[in-house]
């Protein structure tokens, strides 16, 4: 998918209602950003407060950006006793002098059929809840026009999709191909994935642009087409099941590779603990981006490299010549399998490319759900600092550890609240030279801020619970 090199995306903020213990809660990203080209927020709170519900909801936001399937074990992330959950993502899209606002809501239902005009119904069996409706809204301006948020896709009723404008400029009068869209729409549906963004309309939209549309529809395929390639390529998402044994076994190495002409962030990856087969052509690739990430690697963990071990060529599945390649470190002189590197290691190896393309890339977003797991904190502080004060990109991490509070302003720090109804929030009051550290957990005993943001616990009545637990055990 053709992007220009002068096309940049940004995610503003997100908006949840209804996910998983989130009843209502908005994080705008562009804060504590000023002048800076990174953006970098980080996501604090106690368990089950909300914090790893924001990195499903860009889990979301990445299925349906790619016209994939929403991810299997979400059955249940609609909070209990509603049956639907609202996900509203914001992006700044800006190309050549052209700056679009792009607002993108997404409604998610629980498994059910749904009528979709004169085609009958689209049957579901699963649990797996389906994208129901998707609108997207957006505000232009290039200097000389200036255009207000306009809404130029609506598929939650049950006719095509709206507004009556778009849907004239897409299909007309034509009724087979008005039939082909309602098929695309319905199979989008029973696949528990977008409309928008699906591969049917991806390619109506290709054709559209290409035939010559009116301006507003030009417009509308650019912001779509732009989204798409964003999502494909340029927003990336880590979970906490990468980290676990069996995760940690499987965690792919991302590569950057070279794709007709274009530099992508492709599906080319190099599991961690085992040998991979690649194409004969990528080899030298592969070599090229292990060696840069050595630069930074070597940096972090002094002494420690990391090389590619070449165990001989295999035949492909189609028949083309392959290496078997697999991943080993270098200390001392003696190579040794990455598999038996310490997992927090082989956790910054893993996180190390697409934390190199995030200081690199203006429109890459990187999420990683507790960043710090197996880090030790002051290097996961300097590296925080170094992205934040000189990087591109855009990060989004939860963590647990503190570090972040001391080398991060103030205002890229959001906390989780005890009200799901307004679950998110950031510190207020806080004056220049004050530790943001020492500051939290003051108003977690004092709670001086507009919202509770801890569940306040009683070491006594801790330790009165742990006796009754064990007499209970000891009968």
């Amino acid at each position: 998918m053709e992007k220009k090199k002068n096309v940049y995306v940004r995610l503003v903020s997100l908006t949840i209602e209804g996910l998983k213990n989130v009843s209502k809660g908005t994080v705008d990203f562009s804060q504590g950003q000023g002048e800076r080209r990174s953006s970098v927020t980080g996501i604090y709170g106690q368990n089950g407060s909300g914090k790893t519900a924001l990195i499903n909801a860009l889990e979301i936001l990445k299925a349906a950006l790619t016209g994939t399937r929403i991810p299997g074990r979400f059955t249940d992330i609609i909070s209990v006793g509603r049956e639907e959950a609202i996900i509203g993502y914001v992006f700044d899209v800006r190309a050549d002098k052209e700056n679009y606002r792009v607002f993108y809501d997404i409604s998610l239902m629980k498994g059910q059929s749904m009528p979709f005009g004169n085609m009958g119904m689209a049957e579901r069996t699963d649990t797996i809840p389906v994208i129901a409706g998707e609108r997207l809204y957006y505000s232009y301006s290039d200097g000389r026009k200036t255009i207000r948020k306009t809404m130029f896709f609506d598929t939650t009723s049950g006719r095509l999709f709206g507004p009556k404008k778009t849907l004239q400029a897409f299909v007309g009068n034509d009724r087979d191909l008005a039939d082909d869209v309602m098929l695309i729409k319905r199979t989008a549906y029973s696949a528990s994935g977008s409309f928008v963004f699906s591969a049917g309309m991806i390619d109506l939209i290709r054709k559209k642009r290409k035939s010559g549309a009116d301006e507003s529809l030009l417009r509308a395929a650019r912001i779509i087409e732009t989204l798409a390639h964003y999502g494909n390529y340029e927003l990336f998402i880590v979970t906490t099941r990468s980290y676990g044994y069996n995760g940690i076994r499987n965690f792919p190495l991302g590569l950057k590779y070279e794709k007709r002409k274009q530099s992508l962030m492709g599906e080319m990856v190099l599991p961690i603990e085992e040998p991979c087969l690649f194409p004969e052509s990528s080899f030298e690739t592969v070599k090229k981006t292990v060696e840069d990430m050595n630069t930074v690697l070597s940096k972090i963990i002094p002494g420690l490299f990391i090389s590619v071990a070449d165990l001989g060529q295999r035949m492909m599945q189609d028949g083309t010549r392959g290496r078997m390649l697999q991943l080993v470190s270098l200390k001392n002189g003696r190579e040794i399998p990455l598999a038996y590197e310490s997992d927090g290691i082989k956790k910054i190896i893993c996180m190390l490319q697409l934390l190199i393309v995030t200081y690199n890339e203006s429109s890459c977003t990187v999420a990683i759900d507790e960043l710090d797991a197996g880090v030790f904190e002051y290097l996961l502080g300097e590296i925080l600092r170094v992205i934040y004060d000189k990087g591109k990109g855009q990060l989004i991490f939860t963590s647990h550890n503190l570090r972040p509070l001391e080398v991060l302003d103030y205002p890229c720090i959001v906390f989780t609240t005890t009200d799901p109804s307004d679950r998110y929030t950031r510190i207020r009051h806080l004056k220049d030279g004050m530790n943001l550290r020492d500051f939290y957990f003051r108003d977690i005993v004092l709670g001086e801020q507009d919202h509770e943001i801890y569940d306040i616990t009683n070491d006594a009545e801790i330790a009165l619970a742990f006796k009754e637990a064990g007499m209970k055990d000891a009968t």
